[in-house]
């Protein structure tokens, strides 16, 4: 499996685009893991990531994130996940595990110590290259799940949030981050883009906002786009698209990325929400 991913990242023009398609070919390699073990059974695929290997979004993204279908705050990600090393060293990688397994959000960096020297990426050995998972372990509750087949390049079956759930994340890291994160930027103005994209799931919306303090009123299809909205007026544009730019298939996506832009699609969302309400 090595020869495949370095005839992968020779389409790459820049060591950036290299870097960024190892990661999402050991991204796919990781979720024919969790196939591969059984854990879509209770694992549930959301996050950018989701959206890049689902649905196209044109960019790449850092993390596999996941929640479990059910909440328990007791599962063991350790035991879920052990077996790694062994599956990616019988490949002949070098790849080692540390899991945080303490917190409702669990997480484990898989790291590869010598590949990106091994790929001509890096001057040194030394350099350790790793792919992060994140599993929330007490997930907001309504919550809507399917299943969907892909070949990416690996062929899996993938359990993960519908396309409104999935909206409904993006939203909420929106309203409830302290910091505006280009990518949330990028992925909400991605989701606007296609008016045939169903509003959020605000069952799930609301629960979310509600763990994480949220003072505001509830939200649903009248008034989240103008919450939204006004959060959008303190952001730090300049500072949000550098965020984003190393991870852009097209740079010139960036052009698009502008508070009228997304502003104006919001407000279409909103009119469209109340005419149909």
């Amino acid at each position: 499996m090595k020869e495949q991913i370095k005839q992968i990242i020779q389409q790459a023009s820049t060591p950036l685009q290299a870097r960024n398609l190892m990661r999402e070919y050991l991204q796919a390699r990781l979720l024919e893991f969790i196939q591969e073990h059984g854990l879509f059974r209770t694992w549930v695929f959301q996050g950018g990531t989701a959206l890049r290997f689902l649905y196209g979004l044109p960019r790449y993204s850092q993390d596999l994130d996941f929640s479990l279908d059910q909440s328990d705050a007791s599962y063991d990600l350790n035991q879920a996940i052990a077996r790694i090393r062994p599956w990616f060293e019988a490949e002949a990688y070098e790849a080692d595990l540390i899991i945080k397994n303490e917190k409702n959000v669990k997480s484990a960096f898989v790291r590869f110590p010598s590949l990106l020297f091994e790929l001509g990426l890096a001057p040194h050995r030394f350099q350790v290259f790793s792919v992060k998972i994140e599993l929330d372990s007490q997930p907001p509750a309504g919550g809507r799940t399917e299943t969907t087949i892909i070949r990416r390049p690996v062929l899996l079956n993938l359990h993960h949030y519908d396309q409104a759930t999935l909206f409904s994340g993006k939203v909420h890291a929106l309203l409830s981050r302290n910091y505006t994160k280009g990518r949330d930027l990028y992925d909400f103005f991605w989701y606007l883009s296609d008016p045939s994209w169903p509003a959020p799931n605000f069952i799930y919306l609301n629960e979310a906002l509600k763990q994480t303090g949220w003072s505001g009123p509830q939200l649903d299809q009248n008034n989240w786009a103008d919450l939204v909205a006004e959060k959008l007026e303190a952001v730090d544009w300049r500072q949000a698209i550098e965020d984003v730019r190393p991870f852009l298939e097209r740079a010139s996506d960036l052009n698009l990325l502008t508070k009228g832009n997304v502003l104006k699609l919001l407000g279409t969302r909103s009119r469209e929400a109340r005419k149909h309400g």
